[in-house]
């Protein structure tokens, strides 16, 4: 295997010339021009991309940029109109630090430190994200190191040992790899390679410009890196969810505490599977019209859905109604859409 700085040259050379193009990215050429990443657009892909993927995030990254072109915009909104656009997206911890993390920023004049250290003191940015920001948006060289680096490191240095237990050698590898020029573009780049040559499966080992020092190639067993090691079967939890929509239209929803699952959040009233539940909220001819299933992080969801049409007068001991000219099915996280989705299915809107 060639030495570290070649194998950077050829791979920022490649990159030269297959570089995605991203909402939030600056382009090679760009910053040869001398064009700086926007600190802003480059943390808040970072977080947005953290455990989804770039197809499902370019949606809400033109949303959020539209709607708030600067962390002091973003700042300044509302905690549930950001909470609102982040639905869907997942992880919602996430959309509750971005909005810490911004008017922490906004505090400091609107300026983000341009070190892997001072962005550590941020709300809500980890070692991970801290080392991207640095690298991308201020060229520090930092290691970077996603799901995509872990398989690029895994094959280009046969590293056998399981994922998690073999992460601190895949970024002692990653770290031994990044040169002190470019780091930025040599971190995309190695992101890059992961996502489009050095895929999950059937890895295009053909073109890449690491094919000739890529040690599991050379052994035959490139598919079958990185290893990793069995998980543990997700437990199953039940619970039910009460919708109740009174005859004007107007939907029972209640915003969740700030801690725990969807926090924050908009939702419908529920009990048994989260810990933040309790009761009906109030006394109806509840009908079971079925069931829905989501997958968290930890465990399986089956929810017992119960729907009622309610009076006008319908007064209840959680949550309020919104009238039907503010409720916004799309605001609401996917497992609350799945269960107003099969109501809508059960009984049309009056």
């Amino acid at each position: 295997m060639r030495d570290a700085g070649q194998l950077s040259a050829d791979l920022l050379a490649w990159y030269d010339v297959n570089a995605r193009v991203l909402p939030w990215r600056t382009s090679p050429e760009d910053r040869r021009a001398g064009i700086r990443p926007d600190p802003y657009r480059v943390w808040l892909s970072e977080v947005m991309l953290q455990q989804t993927t770039v197809a499902a995030v370019k949606d809400y990254f033109h949303r959020f940029t539209g709607r708030w072109p600067d962390v002091q915009a973003l700042a300044a909104a509302p905690d549930a109109e950001v909470m609102a656009e982040w639905a869907g997206l997942g992880y919602y911890a996430r959309a509750r630090n971005l909005l810490a993390c911004a008017r922490a920023v906004a505090a400091r004049g609107g300026q983000f430190p341009d070190s892997r250290e001072g962005l550590l003191s941020l709300p809500g940015i980890g070692p991970y994200t801290a080392a991207a920001i640095a690298a991308i948006a201020w060229d520090e060289p930092a290691t970077v190191v996603d799901g995509n680096v872990e398989r690029v490191m895994a094959r280009l240095f046969r590293i056998e040992t399981p994922l998690p237990a073999a992460k601190p050698e895949m970024t002692a590898r990653a770290a031994d790899l990044t040169p002190q020029l470019r780091p930025g573009d040599h971190a995309q780049a190695v992101m890059d390679l992961g996502a489009t040559i050095c895929t999950p499966r059937s890895p295009a080992c053909g073109i890449c410009p690491w094919m000739g020092d890529c040690a599991a190639r050379a052994a035959g067993v490139q598919a079958e890196l990185p290893r990793r090691a069995p998980k543990a079967a997700k437990p199953v939890r039940q619970g039910r969810l009460w919708l109740a929509r009174r005859t004007d239209g107007a939907w029972l929803v209640e915003t969740r505490p700030d801690r725990g699952l969807l926090g924050g959040m908009p939702g419908f009233p529920g009990d048994g599977w989260d810990g933040a539940g309790g009761p009906e909220p109030l006394a109806a001819n509840w009908q079971d019209i079925g069931e829905v299933r989501h997958t968290f992080t930890h465990f399986h969801l089956i929810l017992r859905i119960l729907l009622a049409d309610v009076p006008q007068e319908a007064a209840p001991d959680r949550g309020a109604f919104l009238p039907r000219a503010a409720f916004r099915p799309a605001s609401l996280p996917t497992v609350m859409r799945k269960a107003h989705d099969l109501a809508a299915r059960a009984v049309p809107s009056p």
